[in-house]
């Protein structure tokens, strides 16, 4: 059985502000008025309900907004455990998956800009549709990043990943601040 918002409503008190639930009725070890969920490894909280374990995130918005969401709902700020409603947006799984942290073997600091020793230059790509486009060798960095920036800006990516290592690469070579 899926959770209904009059459900949700009579079990939880929400707070937009802090983005913490609390707990309206009483369970085993559970009083009135205590914090709902528990943080799991993934960094996200979990709240269960009716023996059926919920993403907080998820439950913020069907709180708040009084439906279950056909999209992603994604932490604007890569925060997974700030549950505020401010820091919580819908996206496509398209886009979700543009906006994950830079890969622990990056060694430029850019994502989709890697150094190639065997050609002494940078090599440029990004992932669209499931294949890697190649943009092209570059001797200079800068060249690379932007290169690499106006790519995502032609797939208008911006929407998606509000923390591109090439945007703000840029910004910082611009001396702008974001």
């Amino acid at each position: 059985m899926t959770l209904t918002y009059e459900r949700l409503h009579e079990v939880l008190n929400y707070t937009p502000f802090d983005g913490l639930f609390r707990w309206k009725i009483r369970k085993q070890n559970i009083q009135i008025g205590d914090i709902a969920g528990c943080k799991k490894s993934d960094g996200y909280i979990y709240i269960g309900i009716d023996n059926v374990g919920y993403m907080a995130h998820r439950l913020a918005h069907f709180y708040v907004y009084g439906y279950w969401s056909e999209y992603v709902i994604d932490h604007r700020f890569r925060i997974r455990d700030d549950n505020r409603i401010r820091k919580l947006r819908e996206i496509s799984k398209n886009c979700d998956l543009r906006n994950r942290g830079i890969l622990s073997n990056n060694t430029s600091g850019i994502t989709g800009v890697r150094w190639v020793k065997s050609k002494n230059k940078w090599v440029v790509d990004i992932g669209l549709n499931k294949q890697i486009h190649y943009l092209g060798l570059f001797k200079d960095f800068d060249e690379a990043v932007c290169t690499r920036l106006a790519a995502e800006q032609c797939l208008d990516w911006n929407k998606c990943d509000i923390h591109s290592t090439a945007y703000q690469y840029v910004q910082g070579m611009l001396g702008l601040s974001l």
